[in-house]
């Protein structure tokens, strides 16, 4: 498995070719991920940008790399 403490700063959403496979939950998440403008200088804290990222995530149903859930305050380990 990834090292989900890792993964933060900016990030793009893509459709093929991503550096980690991710399935959103409610519950039970390997990460807890805050969507932020600016700062995501934190493990959890995901700047979404359209390009140059530090990693590219696919949303996927099943079998991803990791679970993440959305925050909008305490993001990283649960």
């Amino acid at each position: 498995m990834a090292d989900v403490m890792k993964v933060y700063g900016k990030i793009q959403y893509v459709d093929s070719f991503p550096d980690y496979r991710v399935e959103v939950v409610s519950s039970f998440p390997d990460l807890k991920v805050e969507e932020v403008s600016s700062f995501a200088d934190a493990p959890g804290k995901w700047q979404i940008v359209d390009s140059f990222p530090d990693y590219k995530i696919q949303k996927v149903s099943s079998f991803g790399d990791f679970k993440i859930q959305y925050v909008t305050s305490f993001p990283g380990k649960p």
